[in-house]
Order: structure tokens, then sequence, then C-alpha cells
């Protein structure tokens, strides 16, 4: 249980993260192209990496019911 809140809250985080990528990206852009690109590739990556935890987390509430 304690393993599952911690994912959820690491999830939490790399929502918030991913978020304010975004909101970089979307500011950048009229300025600074290629740091709005960088800012959203950023992103990407941070939200492949909740997918990857969502993946995790379903699985694991499976197992736990």
């Amino acid at each position: 249980m304690a393993n599952l809140n911690r994912l959820l809250n690491k999830k939490k985080r790399l929502h918030k993260k991913y978020r304010q990528l975004i909101e970089d990206a979307y500011n950048l852009r009229p300025t600074d192209h290629a740091l709005s690109d960088f800012s959203e590739y950023k992103a990407t990556k941070v939200l492949h990496k909740i997918n990857k935890l969502e993946f995790v987390i379903g699985d694991t509430q499976l197992q736990a019911n």
C-alpha cells in the first residue's frame, strides 16, 4: 500500500511538471521557437514517464483487489 501511495505521489509530481513544461512551451512560442521546442520535447519525455507509471499503477491496483 505504501508503494502505491508513493507511485501516486510521483504521478502527481510528474503531471505538475508536464503542465509547467507545456505552459512554458506555449509562452515561449512567440519569442523563442527553439526553446519552446525544447520545452515541448522535455514535456513529451515526462508524458512518456507518466504513461509508463499509469501502466504500473493500473497493474498494481489489479493485484491489490
